[in-house]
């Protein structure tokens, strides 16, 4: 059995957190491949090494001091390498950074450091083999990943390695050019490498004992989803659910590897196993909840619309003019109403409702702002009676006004849309409806 195990920035904030992982990585011989984050904060008042490494460079590029940046970022690996007792000094790693930063050599190479100084401590930590991720992930020279040919050499690189350690977050251009995926992009690493090595199990080790059914800032101490299948994942981060990079879930569900979301510092918890398809009954009717504020609907009546052959490609063509997407398209026999992003949309919104009247010839036009979208998600309500109603029957005794509602032909999910005031209200009602009711 071969297991590839991310850990995140909170997992390797400190010394005390990296013998935590060392602990849980030799607890399970299985676990033979390691993908770290850069450390991340060890308190609310404290700064992760990213966002260090960000400032440094800037400070470098603008002309300003940046020395006392540098040498902060040195304390924090410092710190880490005494707590662990390590024979190990990173100062020559250092002086190639600093000159790369006077070298101009960009952001992208600035914040992937993180992870590539805290791989080589976790090799040496663990007694691992590193593999600069540099050399086995690839992007083409426009920035786009090139996951065959990355499939390729980190599978021929590892097939003859036992244990290894390879940095999240980053690759390189034909140039040698440092790229990064975009933040949280470590979790995609993770997801490549255990396509590569064909792993039986990807475990991504974070502070949170899996993905849970909502977002505990606005449902104090939310249930655990015990399993959850990629497709269910996919909807619920895209609507701002936010414990897994929503393009890890790609590379693993080509080879129907399972993800497992687990906590450093609750080992002992089974946490989440996110899966192509299950037979395991779900403990509730729903899934998970999760929403986003800051959206306008534009809602356009004509009568005999319905009649009217090209009418909604007509439509949305006015809003591709402009690069808006459309997120819901709910419509009737007379009106269409279309949910955009609002800060994409304010800037052409004249422009945009002039160009629907130029194009189909409504007989009103009329805009709704500061709305919310609210995703109800989960396998479990396709065999449910009567889902729709109890969510209206809870968002009704909460005194919450639906303005929208959107269920796809899958039946997995409902989309709910409410102004931006009721929508934590709107969260809490669904959630108690569905998980406390259930208990």
């Amino acid at each position: 059995m071969k297991k590839v195990v991310k850990f995140g920035g909170s997992s390797l904030a400190s010394a005390r957190q990296f013998k935590k992982v060392a602990d849980i990585i030799k607890s399970d011989k299985s676990r033979r491949y390691v993908v770290p984050s850069a450390p991340g904060k060890r308190s609310d008042k404290d700064e992760k090494v990213t966002d260090l490494l960000y400032a440094c460079y800037d400070a470098v590029v603008e002309g300003r001091s940046y020395k006392k940046i540098l040498e902060k970022i040195k304390s924090r690996y410092m710190d880490i390498i005494d707590g662990l007792d390590l024979n190990l000094n990173l100062d020559h790693e250092f002086d190639r950074i600093e000159e790369n930063f006077l070298a101009k050599a960009g952001r992208d190479y600035a914040a992937s450091r993180g992870e590539y100084l805290n791989g080589i401590v976790a090799a040496n930590f663990l007694g691992f083999e590193f593999v600069d991720a540099a050399e086995v992930i690839f992007f083409d020279e426009n920035g786009n990943f090139e996951s065959e040919h990355t499939n390729r050499e980190l599978s021929e690189r590892l097939e003859h390695v036992e244990k290894a350690v390879i940095p999240g977050f980053y690759g390189s251009k034909p140039d040698g050019t440092i790229k990064t995926f975009s933040r949280g992009g470590s979790d995609v690493t993770g997801s490549i490498v255990a396509k590569a090595i064909h792993a039986d199990m990807y475990e991504n080790w974070t502070d949170v004992s899996g993905v849970l059914v909502t977002d505990p800032r606005i449902v104090e101490n939310p249930e655990v989803i015990e399993t959850i299948t990629y497709k269910e994942l996919r909807e619920l981060s895209y609507m701002g659910a936010s414990v897994l990079h929503e393009d890890a879930i790609f590379p693993v569900r080509k080879e129907g590897i399972p993800i497992n979301i687990r906590n450093t510092n609750r080992p002992e918890d089974k946490g989440t196993l996110i899966v192509e398809s299950t037979c395991r009954k779900p403990r509730y009717t729903i899934t998970g909840i999760a929403g986003k504020k800051g959206f306008c609907s534009i809602n356009i009546e004509k009568a005999m619309m319905n009649a009217e052959v090209g009418f909604g490609r007509k439509v949305l063509s006015v809003f591709e003019q402009y690069g808006i997407s459309f997120e819901h398209m709910p419509s009737g026999i007379d009106t269409m109403t279309v949910y955009v992003h609002q800060s994409e949309f304010e800037e052409f919104e004249q422009s945009v409702i002039a160009g629907i009247h130029r194009a189909v010839e409504p007989d009103t036009v009329e805009l709704e702002s500061d709305l919310a979208l609210i995703a109800v998600v989960g396998r479990g309500m396709r065999s449910t009676r009567g889902t729709a109603g109890r969510i209206f029957s809870a968002l009704a005794h909460a005194r919450v006004n639906v303005k929208m509602i959107d269920q796809g032909s899958s039946e997995w999910n409902i989309i709910i849309g409410v102004e931006n005031d009721d929508f934590e209200t709107a969260i809490r009602a669904i959630y108690d409806i569905f998980v406390i009711t259930e208990l």
